[in-house]
């Protein structure tokens, strides 16, 4: 009997010492997912913005009229007002500071107005001065392939830096020329021309969501040449004459959106495991 009871102590005893040891030892640490990645994956982008163009000259390639000028006399002002901008993309973020983009913008038609004073000589050494009154609008097509470097996060707001190289289609329509002194009127067909083209960006990003960002940027753009149809005046044939618009340039900005379509990772705490 003595026996008996001596066993169920020393037994009590052993389960009490292990429960002492097993609350001893610490608590195993709560599980803590990984944060999940701010970076990676295709998005789509959407633009709208408007233009601030500017051309270095514009002139008629026909050589009688070019050789009724006084070389060096002339000197223009030429105008844009500002056009819209509707852009459409698709991109890949391959990390969290690079990311590139295939681009297509229309660039809505901008008006256009433009002087050009001359002298034109008249004989016996003299010169008459003369004035030409452009107008015409202008419209693009723009397609880019992008590189961007994100240069960091604060508050959400992620500045950033690109350039692109592509193509441009310029289009120059309703182009009419008014000569002052002699009131006479020309005028030329509408003439589309395809360029090389690029651009520098700028911007900061806000990241609304992890799968939605907002952008704002800025930029740069050279569109290459332009050029209209056939020219004629109300009295005469039509020519092969065209106006040339040289180094035409944009100053854009721009609202953009970006939609991520890979999403987070959801994770879940292991589950728990228990020996009968």
């Amino acid at each position: 009997m003595r026996s008996v009871k001596f066993l169920v102590a020393a037994g009590a005893a052993s389960l009490l010492s292990s429960v002492a040891f097993a609350a001893d030892l610490p608590a195993p640490p709560p599980y803590a997912p990984p944060p999940p990645a701010d970076f990676g994956g295709w998005y789509l982008r959407g633009d709208i913005g408007f233009s601030n163009q500017r051309v270095k000259n514009v002139s008629i390639n026909d050589p009688a009229l070019l050789a009724g000028v006084v070389p060096g006399s002339d000197r223009e002002t030429n105008v844009f007002d500002t056009g819209g901008i509707f852009g459409v993309g698709v991109g890949y973020q391959f990390n969290n500071w690079f990311r590139a983009d295939i681009t297509g913008q229309y660039r809505g038609n901008a008006n256009y107005k433009g002087m050009e004073l001359f002298n034109t000589p008249v004989g016996g050494g003299a010169v008459a001065p003369g004035v030409d009154n452009y107008s015409a609008s202008k419209s693009e097509f723009l397609f880019l392939a992008n590189a961007y470097a994100d240069l960091g996060t604060w508050w959400c707001v992620t500045p950033f830096i690109g350039a692109g190289i592509g193509t441009s289609r310029v289009t120059i329509s309703n182009f009419t020329d008014l000569n002052v002194p002699t009131n006479g009127v020309a005028y030329a067909n509408s003439g589309s021309k395809w360029n090389f083209a690029w651009a520098a960006h700028a911007g900061l990003a806000y990241k609304v969501s992890p799968n939605l960002t907002l952008e704002v940027a800025y930029s740069y753009v050279d569109l290459g040449n332009g050029a209209t149809g056939g020219s004629a005046t109300f009295a005469g044939p039509l020519t092969p004459y065209v106006f040339n618009f040289k180094n035409i340039t944009s100053q854009d900005l721009t609202l953009g959106v970006r939609w991520n379509f890979d999403s987070e990772p959801v994770y879940a705490p292991p589950p728990l495991v228990t020996k009968g």
